[in-house]
């Protein structure tokens, strides 16, 4: 398995550009099953889980053609079975998605539970309440969900909690519903909105785009579409971070600066200075940063998937600050290898308390998930001497050879492969 020997203590300065997002790309793909007309995608990013999602298209009976971070285009002209096996669900979450979109068009799907991960668990009992709104019959039976509909039929779904996945599902199926459909305390992520504006490319309509009530009147069949997807902007709230970790100065390109507000609010408070201009937003740290505290929750408050790399950023930050984690219950497991650099950080049930500054010091680490891999790389940065961050299989599922990116900017971080 590979991993990053990092030298730490550089300031990161230039500029870098953002990738396409692949939580945004991977439901588009999946988008691709309701119709038998071409999809074309302006770009991609070379990311494990596109690789996966690409892997299942075409395990269904899709032609997706496109070199890995390039454009992309499939057509899913007709799907012998509508069956997405447990070996190819399991690689890959967002998996689940397919569902939706698969029994709208055919009227029946089976398709693997994807389990838990390292985060915790992660239920589709929204994915699975929110299709049987509309007319589905749902059975769970030996690990696999079957659903089946001869016709959906638009309703009402409201969703308990906020489920990002669960809106997807709901959504691609509601399109091909007879009727309209409502969706309540629906998931406003960027991601969905994203889908959202490729759907009605393909003929859908829906109103709400962006707001928590999402109102959907079904169409008989959708067509084709071009669609560029958003950039990522956990890619860019993690380059922003590691500008203001190491002291530095980094315009960070080609993002929705709204999309990453609730991070450049912390980030001024904590006496980073902030300039957003156009696609762009520069972060310097001249003068050093103060403590904060931050709560993760559903968009647009401060999102989890950066929660452990400002963890990392406030090891190095006067005074007392803390973390809240609401929406998993296991993504404190980069504390153990933080405290192990040298961080001070305790943990009193889904609330971390970090004490800084204190220096780091280069260590061997293991990641356990896609972020904590983020989290270290960044408290590598700025520790001191050498480090080295294992199992980046979990950064190389969401950051597009992140080494590269961060070598535009002067970090000395190096790619180990091992056999």
């Amino acid at each position: 398995m590979d991993r990053f020997v990092i030298e730490g203590g550089v300031p990161l300065r230039g500029s870098v550009k953002v990738r396409t997002a692949k939580n945004a790309l991977l439901p588009c793909m999946a988008a691709t099953l309701l119709t038998p007309e071409p999809l074309e995608f302006a770009g991609s990013a070379d990311l494990r889980d596109i690789a996966s999602m690409a892997e299942l298209l075409r395990h269904l009976g899709a032609e997706v053609e496109g070199e890995p971070g390039g454009p992309i285009r499939v057509r899913a002209a007709k799907i012998p079975e509508p069956e997405c096996p447990y070996d190819l669900v399991r690689k890959m979450r967002a998996s689940v998605v397919t569902l939706g979109p698969l029994l709208a068009r055919y009227g029946r799907a089976r398709v693997s539970l994807p389990g838990g991960c390292a985060i915790g668990t992660r239920p589709v009992d929204q994915h699975l309440k929110g299709l049987a709104a509309l007319g589905a019959d749902i059975r769970i039976e030996h690990g696999y969900i079957e659903a089946s509909a001869p016709v959906l039929r638009g309703g009402e779904v409201v969703f308990d909690t906020v489920t990002v996945g669960g809106t997807q599902n709901v959504l691609m199926a509601a399109v091909l519903a007879e009727g309209r459909s409502v969706l309540r305390n629906a998931a406003r992520e960027p991601e969905i909105g994203d889908l959202a504006r490729l759907l009605v490319k393909m003929g859908a309509r829906i109103e709400g785009t962006d707001s928590d009530t999402l109102t959907v009147e079904g169409v008989k069949a959708l067509g084709g579409a071009r669609h560029a997807c958003i950039s990522d902007r956990v890619e860019a709230g993690t380059l922003l971070i590691a500008a203001a970790l190491t002291g530095g100065d980094v315009t960070v390109e080609e993002i929705v600066p709204d999309h990453v507000e609730a991070l450049l609010v912390k980030l001024r408070a904590m006496g980073a200075r902030v300039e957003p201009g156009g696609s762009a937003v520069r972060v310097s740290c001249p003068d050093g940063l103060s403590a904060a505290d931050v709560t993760t929750a559903p968009y647009p408050a401060y999102p989890t998937d950066l929660q452990a790399q400002f963890m990392a950023l406030l090891t190095q930050a006067r005074g007392v600050g803390s973390v809240k984690e609401t929406i998993f219950e296991n993504r404190f497991m980069h504390v153990p290898e933080l405290q192990r650099m040298g961080a001070d950080i305790r943990i009193d049930g889904n609330m971390a308390v970090v004490t800084g500054p204190t220096p780091l010091k280069g260590a061997p680490t293991m990641a356990s998930d896609l972020r904590a891999s983020a989290c270290l790389v960044l408290a590598g940065l700025a520790a001191e001497g050498t480090s080295e961050v294992r199992r980046i299989y979990h950064l190389d599922r969401g950051y597009e050879r992140l080494e590269e990116r961060l070598a535009v900017l002067g970090a000395r971080v190096t790619r180990v492969k091992e056999d």
